[in-house]
């Protein structure tokens, strides 16, 4: 059975992802024929017509579908689930993580997702957010969001000593703008999920970052749906030396999510 699961899951998005991406990605692919999903006429995103293929780990995709979300109402879209089911889960290693004032935080991948907003306007300990995203359009838009854009109203912190930043990276090359051991918590919502994609040596390449700036007692979060059959083997045999776990979440919506964690010595 475990097999048939590693099977399918070459071939198709985990269930949530798609789900989540049905309504937001549609309208872009509804017509993709493997010449280019948007419907320009440049070099095609993926050879084949299926969106599990690569195209997810594109980022010309991404900058599409957050140019386009940023004309509707919703401020924040968000792969699987928010902030508020989350928070349950994040809430006590942040405290444990209370040494370093306020602890860092760093979410690869963090699109116009609500965990890095959440995390800064509701958590009521002081707490230092870096969202990262290779998008520059979805890092625009949370900077906007940030400061009040628009004529909207700025982000007021939990707590008066919060921090939040927003930069464009490439979660697989975080060089430019994390040091070596300089997070406490990293969070990982969705992006394994759409960098494996494209190649699990991508995927493989984004974990080995985010250990590298994880601090040796920290905690390295995975949100996926993906199932522990999957995913658990993958940590372990790239993550050598740290002690890898995973919760169930939910079910939100009927699916039941898992955090897995990867953890140094505490």
């Amino acid at each position: 059975m475990a097999a048939l699961r590693r099977t399918l899951h070459v071939a198709t998005l985990a269930a949530g992802a798609r789900r989540a991406l049905a309504g937001y990605i549609a309208p872009f692919l509804q017509h993709f024929d493997g010449t280019w999903a948007l419907g320009d006429t440049r070099t095609p995103l993926v050879s084949t017509g299926s969106l599990a293929g690569s195209c997810l780990a594109d980022r010309r995709l991404w900058d599409k579908l957050h140019a386009d979300a940023r004309r509707g109402s919703v401020p924040t879209f968000d792969w699987f689930f928010g902030y508020e089911e989350a928070q349950g889960l994040l809430l006590p290693l942040l405290q444990e993580a209370g040494a370093a004032c306020p602890p860092r935080v760093l979410d690869v991948g963090c699109g116009t997702s609500s965990l890095c907003t959440g995390l800064y306007t509701k958590c009521p300990h002081p707490v230092d957010v870096l969202g990262v995203d290779f998008s520059p359009v979805a890092v625009a838009h949370m900077k906007s969001l940030l400061e009040g854009g628009q004529g909207q109203t700025p982000l007021c912190p939990g707590h008066p000593a919060s921090r939040l930043h927003f930069i464009k990276a490439d979660a697989q090359n975080l060089e430019p703008v994390a040091s070596s051991g300089s997070f406490q918590l990293v969070l990982d919502k969705g992006t394994w999920d759409a960098i494996s994609r494209g190649g699990l040596p991508r995927a493989y390449q984004l974990l080995s970052e985010c250990l590298r700036v994880l601090s040796p007692q920290g905690t390295l979060i995975q949100f996926s749906d993906e199932d522990p059959d999957v995913r658990l083997p993958c940590l372990e045999q790239g993550s050598p030396g740290w002690t890898v776990t995973v919760q169930e979440l939910g079910p939100f919506g009927g699916i039941t999510y898992f955090a897995y964690l990867v953890q140094g010595s505490h």
